[in-house]
């Protein structure tokens, strides 16, 4: 496959790059083969030796794909409801009766997994981190749905073995580690005929976080990732009546009993982490260990916000997470827009507090800008789940996970979507106005079509008068 037009990608926090009148080469394994301008003698031979390419006008362009860091895959059967409850209430209320319902109709889960799958894709997440249930087989059919529809997934059997919910627990914390094993298994075998560049499903180590879980459990699974290699993920410093029952019960921090059960490692994401402090998170940069900041689901269960601009300085790897259902959007345009405000109302915090003699001066702004948000649900994501080289960006040898935005129709002048151009859409050049515009007030009326690995996964055999000749399967 070969495209030519402009292409956007953040390659650093706050680097947007804009590759204007590019071609771009797709291996039929779905890789970057070559990225050059258009008007250089080595696109040209390409262009005219090769096969008709795929050309987007002006107005249209290709973005990476979003990386999605924390999503409960079963709570999307209630996305939308119970938001009104404290965190340890909700989980009894309304998660753990979600998940326990799953388990038990294999039907029902793959009916809500199917349609979360096209959600994802529809709003333009290319890989996503899932929390599944506690049974092996309804996770594997999440995987499966995962695989069938294209998705990077990264999918997480949960391991509990306490619970509020008699009806919803792993009776030990061996069998609890039995059934991850098994799970790992089965996962890894799914998968196991693909070449390597169509395996896109991977398991995940899962404690739910460090109140379901037994320290013997939460030892058990840091063994386990340690002697597989094996992803891990939780939950950890998110809300205030967490931290008292962790305190309480345990007489530590859960970082603390993370740390100390080797489960916070290069491979793995914490959600939230809205309470550490500067000193936590500088603990968390040396472990290597992602956070998944989930700025939605923070306002309405956490007490305080994530201090996301200090572990951006401190080194902290950081993506973005919708965290359904806790967060009730699933697009990760909504993900990055909430991100920007939080870091926003931070920062006014701070401009006053230093005004009205409550602070000192410090090191600077607390604010994050849009690009930089662009950055963490693109790029960021995709180093945090450690994806291929290149991931995120637009780059030889990356996989190609990408996404066509269209902001007008070149052949009417028109406008889509809610974007609205008043000074012509005549002109020569993408500009970074005109991304930002589609960063703040976009939507999926924008989206033409959406890649992973080459594939495409969404979108009509669009024509040209819509920016975009018809495309070819590349897999």
């Amino acid at each position: 496959m070969i495209i030519r037009g402009d292409l956007v990608h953040c390659l650093g926090l706050g680097e947007l790059e804009i590759l204007r009148d590019h071609v771009l080469v797709v291996s039929l394994s779905g890789f970057i083969g070559y990225l050059g301008a258009a008007h250089s003698p080595e696109s040209n031979e390409i262009l005219n030796a090769s096969e008709p390419p795929i050309v987007l006008e002006r107005g249209t362009f290709l973005v990476p794909t979003f990386c999605d860091l924390h999503l409960h895959a079963p709570q999307f059967l209630y996305q939308g409801t119970g938001l009104h409850l404290p965190l340890m209430q909700w989980l009894n209320e309304y998660a753990f009766k979600a998940e326990e319902s799953l388990d038990a109709d294999p039907a029902l889960a793959e009916r809500v997994y199917t349609r979360l799958t096209e959600r994802l894709i529809e709003n333009g997440t290319g890989a996503v981190l899932l929390f599944g249930t506690i049974k092996v087989d309804t996770n594997l059919i999440l995987a499966k749905v995962m695989q069938r529809a294209g998705i990077r997934a990264f999918v997480g059997k949960l391991s509990m073995d306490i619970s509020s919910r008699p009806t919803y627990v792993e009776p030990s914390a061996s069998t609890a580690i039995s059934s991850a094993i098994s799970f790992v298994g089965s996962c890894h075998s799914m998968v196991a005929q693909l070449p390597a560049h169509e395996r896109l499903v991977e398991p995940v180590l899962t404690p739910r976080f460090v109140p379901t879980c037994s320290d013997d459990l939460l030892r058990g699974l840091g063994e386990l990732a340690s002697a597989e290699n094996l992803r891990v993920q939780s939950h950890m410093a998110e809300a205030h009546d967490e931290l008292d029952f962790v305190r309480r019960e345990r007489g530590k921090s859960d970082m603390e009993i993370f740390a100390e059960s080797r489960l916070l490692t290069p491979r793995t994401v914490q959600a939230h982490c809205t309470f550490l402090d500067p000193p936590s998170l500088t603990d968390v940069a040396k472990s290597g260990a992602a956070i998944a900041h989930c700025p939605l689901s923070n306002a309405y269960f956490s007490a305080k916000p994530f201090r996301l601009r200090e572990a951006l300085n401190l080194g902290v790897k950081v993506g973005l997470g919708t965290d359904i259902a806790g967060g009730y959007d699933i697009d990760m345009m909504g993900c990055m827009r909430q991100a920007v405000a939080v870091s926003r109302m931070r920062e006014g915090d701070r401009i006053m507090a230093v005004a009205e003699g409550r602070r000192g001066q410090d090191n600077g702004s607390l604010a994050v800008d849009w690009k930089e948000a662009l950055y963490l649900a693109t790029r960021g994501g995709a180093t945090a789940l450690d994806l291929p080289a290149g991931a995120g960006t637009f780059a030889v040898g990356a996989p190609f996970d990408a996404q066509c935005i269209q902001l007008f129709d070149s052949s009417t002048g028109s406008s889509v979507g809610p974007l609205d151009f008043f000074d012509g859409t005549d002109r020569m050049w993408l500009t970074l106005d005109m991304v930002e515009k589609w960063w703040c007030i976009g939507d999926m009326r924008n989206r033409l079509a959406v890649w992973v690995q080459g594939k495409q996964l969404w979108g009509k055999e669009l024509g040209s008068r819509n920016g975009i000749q018809p495309i070819a399967s590349s897999v």
